[in-house]
């Protein structure tokens, strides 16, 4: 299939990589193609593609306009796949190198380089072809909003050196003559721009018009006087005296027409920062002092010197870079950054003069008082009083002064802005490769692996292991840069395999470099020595949160008094020792520490004998929280706890696992228990299994009420995962806990988990028993969890009205009880028995109140589920438009999140349906078989979507007249239904059946196997499809009076002849005698 490709140099354009382009039609659509195209391949959030679209006039539901205008955009496109949905925003899955303008940076660069290395032929070619992609200005249909501004005039920007570079490299060449009008084009559409000016000077004087280079010169000098008050550089001045005296120099490298001053040439590519380079470049340009701030390794330094290198255009000045990392007397701060400024300006100081600081300061005021110009300080963190206080006074005594700083805390004075400097941006866990190597981190990842190992690639083969390796690093980039150059060695499987020792893994950092800066473990270890001595003990505990720490956890754990622990957690933030992270309550500050300090942390409490008793304090602290939040999750501070344990989720199963790894049975099976309700709240069906064979694994006593309510949880999380067999063996066991228990007091919950129980062995009237003397509890909420059980019993029997009056009470009680998740899963089932009855209005109502509740508790599966029964209802109502991208939409987000077959395959399933209903058979079946596919790789495919899928796939056969495997399907399908003793789902399998007998010609049989199909399920679903199609055949083939009786008289049928008759009808035609037989019985 041809490969999109997107033009955003000039009028936007999309086409295959054969084929003639294609216009996108709409200011929105284009405006939301070219957002997307300028950061192909990675992830956008809604927020910013609104403000594309609409700047200041965003809709007010913008999520929802922005999809609609999605859906119109993708049918608009050659491949619709091409836009794909994501957490919070969507992606143009297309490698950067499909959209032009990602193109043309990649061969002017290359050309760059090659001019450089002297290779004029290659750059000539390489530049042009760079320069050919251009067809009009940068983002030219996106015109003067916002958004366009800064990439289209950093695109413009490219441009003007590529045809920079193109003449040097035309001039070595020697074709002056051929491109010396192209050049003077140049200079009159940038007269103010020096590097112009010097090719024209030496292109005119290469074409032999002497008089004319000449005159060049003379107008620029005159143009600066006139506009800028200044004259031209000390280099452009020697080139006219070189031409005046007839001898011209050769040609000059890329990149080499000088500047007042600039930072040195970088020796590596700079990679992954371009959203944060054009944040500092705006911010440094707009504000004296700005600081960047992050932990060591962040690459706060390439970042700094690259924005001082782009931004040498803007400070005429001058752009100077202090290194202060070699420095090590504060007092010595000032006749450091003289230094960097004296190789250039002649004002280097002899520190034997006296007074030293004095005379040095002064002649820094003196030296940075000119024009405008810009100061690095880079790695102030070892002086930040020194640097700060030099800073504060350079500031104030030159006015057209800027300084860019670098630190692992602020400077702390008035004025300062300061700049974050994070990891990079990382993929996520399981990210294909196409995926991944658009994430800057494996793009940094990549780029310095091919230095060692050339011809080196991301691909299916390796894509875990260098994910693993960018997200165990965190994604720092020195971190990063020291693991590539590993695979000089180790493939990428055996470098992450070896991470756990990764300080003495990751060394051989650059000899250059200083000391500190050339192994992982010495940059962590200059943070730690910066600390106070309370801050390392701090932090050396906060080492074994690894979900982040508040005061309050700080104080449980480590003994920290409250006020002290928020500054010394401040300090530490500051320190960039810890980053500021989301917090479940606003009013309380979180912080989280990078994987690579934590395990430095560790290391140091291993080394003092203290990581034993720190790790059984901070489980001993989060079993208390676990279990104080537990009977808090059914009631109405609900909402509270569950974001509560979200926040502390990774800490909570840290120490699980340190309970488990100690074999402390009582800790690992207690808070395991505790835990068991939020991951069922949540719908983590897998995790729950996971960590609950984990502890009810660890030998040891534990108490037994803990046990048991472990136990119960473990059969309801084994048999939603698909593992039944192990549900069953949980469940034995919990019924000789419960034989032993006898009737003494038990946990509230046992009164729900143990009917559940009885439920789950295929013990109804148990379970109904079991219930009803459950009733008696005054907790409302154990109430509605009865109601809700009840309510599922009676619509396996069919009894709908009974199953309806039950969920109405377990609402009332849920309501009363304030519990929104019992409430909203309440409010689900019912909206799923209106659906049934015909009732789409209630239906709806009962499945968006059901999607509101579940939304405030950040539940993974149920919003999906509700999206995709909406998405059904408006299927049933005929409002098709834009139901199928949402049915795709939800179907890519379950296999991203790798939540198993059953989300995915239930949308893609309804997506086959929706295709079928519409007579589009051959996209049908596919949506089917991609379901098939999945259920093969997978051995816990829920029996009842097996069988739905099965009567889909039957109902195609049908209608492509093969009805032997039609036949095979519905006898399977139907098998499977009543292997589980789902019974809406054999009903739903059984009009599959009618459909079948009406196809073999049996019009009297298909409306008794129609009516025998709603008394096993209890429903009649006027409005499905599959149902108004057949009814209005049979009753055209028999007559509605025929058609109506034979229907009665398999709706009268008790419910084990109904599927006797529906199993028969689906295994043959009707034999001569059946129906009487059939009528005798």
């Amino acid at each position: 299939m041809a490969r999109v490709q997107v033009g955003i140099l000039g009028p936007l354009q999309v086409g295959p990589t054969q084929g003639r382009p294609l216009a996108i039609g709409g200011a929105r659509l284009r405006a939301l193609l070219i957002r997307l195209a300028l950061d192909a391949g990675c992830p956008v959030r809604v927020e910013a593609l609104a403000d594309a679209v609409w700047g200041e006039a965003v809709p007010a539901d913008q999520a929802n306009a922005l999809q609609s205008l999605v859906s119109r955009l993708r049918r608009a496109l050659p491949r619709p796949d091409v836009i794909v949905s994501e957490p919070g925003g969507y992606r143009l899955a297309v490698p950067p190198e499909a959209v032009d303008a990602f193109r043309f940076e990649q061969l002017a660069a290359q050309g760059h380089r090659a001019l450089a290395a002297g290779e004029a032929a290659q750059a000539a070619g390489l530049l042009r072809e760079a320069l050919a992609l251009w067809r009009g200005p940068a983002l030219a249909d996106a015109g003067e909003t916002a958004y366009a501004l800064a990439p289209a005039a950093r695109l413009e920007e490219l441009r003007l050196t590529a045809r920079e570079d193109l003449y040097e490299a035309e001039l070595a060449l020697g074709r002056a003559a051929e491109v010396v009008a192209e050049v003077e084009e140049l200079v009159a559409a940038q007269p103010l721009r020096e590097r112009p000016r010097g090719l024209l000077m030496r292109t005119r004087y290469a074409a032999g018009r002497h008089a004319e280079a000449l005159a060049a010169y003379e107008e620029y000098r005159g143009l600066l006087a006139e506009e800028l008050g200044t004259d031209p550089s000390p280099a452009l001045r020697e080139l006219h005296l070189a031409l005046l005296r007839a001898t011209p120099p050769g040609p000059a490298p890329a990149g080499a027409w000088p500047r007042p001053a600039r930072p040195r040439a970088a020796l590596t590519s700079f990679i992954g920062r371009e959203e944060e380079l054009r944040l500092i470049a705006k911010q440094t340009a707009e504000n004296r002092l700005v600081t960047l701030v992050g932990p060591g390794g962040a690459g706060k330094t390439r970042l700094a010197t690259t924005t001082a290198a782009a931004l040498a255009e803007d400070f005429p000045g001058g752009v100077w870079v202090a290194e202060l990392a070699p420095v090590t007397g504060e007092e010595d701060v000032p006749q450091a950054v003289l230094d960097a400024l004296g190789g250039a300006l002649s004002l280097r100081v002899d520190p034997r003069r006296t007074p030293v600081r004095q005379d040095t300061l002064g002649l820094l005021v003196q030296a940075l008082s000119g024009p405008r110009s810009l100061l690095v300080l880079d790695n102030c963190e070892h002086l930040v009083a020194a640097a700060a206080l030099l800073a504060d006074h350079l500031l104030g005594g030159c006015e057209e002064l800027h300084i860019l700083a670098t630190s692992r805390e602020p400077l702390g004075i008035l004025g300062e802005t300061l700049s974050p400097v994070g990891p990079l941006r990382l993929p996520r866990p399981e990210a294909p490769a196409e995926e991944a190597v658009a994430t800057p981190a494996v793009r940094l990842f990549t780029d310095r692996a091919v230095a060692v190992r050339p011809g080196f690639v991301v691909d299916d083969s390796n894509v875990a292991a260098v994910v693993e390796i960018c997200r165990r690093l965190d994604g720092l980039p020195l971190a990063i840069e020291l693991a590539a150059a590993r695979l000089r060695s180790l493939d990428p499987g055996h470098l992450a395999a070896r991470l756990d020792d990764r300080f003495r893994l990751l060394t051989g950092g650059s000899r250059t470099a200083m000391p500190r800066h050339q192994t992982l473990r010495a940059v962590v270890a200059w943070s730690w020595e910066l600390l106070t001595g309370p801050e390392r003990d701090l932090a050396e505990q906060l080492a074994v949160f690894s979900g982040g720490v508040t005061p309050q956890t700080a104080e449980g754990v480590c003994g920290v008094p409250g006020p002290e622990a928020l500054d010394l957690l401040t300090s530490l933030a500051d320190k960039s020792l810890l980053q500021r992270a989301p917090s479940a309550d606003a009013a309380t500050p979180r912080f989280r520490m990078l994987e690579t300090l934590r395990e430095y942390g560790l290391e140091r409490l291993a080394e003092q004998g203290r990581a034993r008793r720190v790790r059984d304090a901070h489980a001993a602290y989060f079993l208390e929280l676990a279990e104080t939040a537990e009977p808090r999750l059914r009631g109405p501070e609900q909402i509270e706890w569950i974001d509560l344990l979200m926040a502390e989720r990774d800490n909570l199963l840290a120490a699980l696992h340190h309970a488990v790894g100690t074999e402390d049975a009582a800790t690992a099976v207690r808070l395991a228990a505790a835990l068991a309700m939020f991951w069922t709240m949540r719908g983590t069906h897998p995790d729950a299994a996971h960590w609950l064979d984990l502890a009810l694994g660890v030998p040891g006593e534990s108490p037994w009420e803990s046990r048991a309510v472990a136990l119960g949880f473990q059969v309801l999380s084994k048999a939603a995962s698909g593992h039944p067999q192990e549900a069953e063996a949980a469940a034995e066991e919990l019924r000789e806990q419960l034989r032993k228990a006898g009737d003494g007091p038990r946990p509230k919950i046992l009164a729900v988990l143990e009917p559940g129980l009885a439920m789950f062995g295929d013990r109804e009237a148990e379970g109904l028993r079991l219930t009803q003397r459950g009733l008696r509890e005054e907790d409302p909420w154990v109430r509605g969890m009865l109601r809700l059980m009840r309510a599922a019993i009676r619509e396996n029997e069919g009894n709908f009205t009974a199953g309806h009056e039950e969920l109405d009470l377990a609402a009332e009680e849920f309501r009363r009880a304030g519990d929104r998740w019992g409430l909203g899963m309440t409010l689900s089932v019912l909206g799923e028995a209106h659906r049934l009855a015909g009732e789409l209005p209630e239906a709806a109502a009962a499945f968006e109140e059901a999607m509101r509740l579940m939304r405030t508790l950040h539940t993974e599966d149920e919003p999906e589920q509700l999206s995709l029964r909406l998405a059904g209802l408006r299927i049933y109502a005929g409002q098709t438009e834009g139901v199928a991208e949402e049915l795709a939409g939800i179907a890519e987000r379950s296999r991203r999140r790798g939540d198993g077959p059953h989300a995915y395959a239930h949308a893609m399933i309804v997506l086959g349906d929706l295709a079928r209903y519409s007579g589009e058979l051959a996209e049908a079946r596919a949506h089917y078989e991609k379901v098939a596919e999945v259920f093969a790789r997978h051995t816990f495919a829920q029996p009842q979507l097996s069988a739905l899928l099965g009567a889909s796939h039957a109902l195609i056969d049908l209608a492509e007249g093969d009805l032997d495997r039609a036949s095979e399907r519905l006898v399977a399908a139907f098998d499977e239904a009543l292997d589980v003793r789902d019974m809406p789902v054999a009903g739903a399998v059984g009009v599959a059946v009618a459909c079948l007998c009406a196809a073999r010609g049996e019009a009297e049989r298909a409306a008794r196997a129609l009516g025998a199909s709603t008394g096993v399920r209890g429903a009649a679903d006027p409005l499905n499809p599959d149902v108004a199609a057949l009814v209005e055949r049979l009753r055209a083939e028999l007559g509605a009076d025929a058609y109506r009786a034979a229907y009665d008289r398999g709706l009268a049928l008790p419910r084990e002849e109904s599927c006797a008759l529906l199993r028969l009808a689906a295994v043959a035609a009707d034999r001569e005698g059946e129906e009487h037989r059939e009528q005798a019985h």
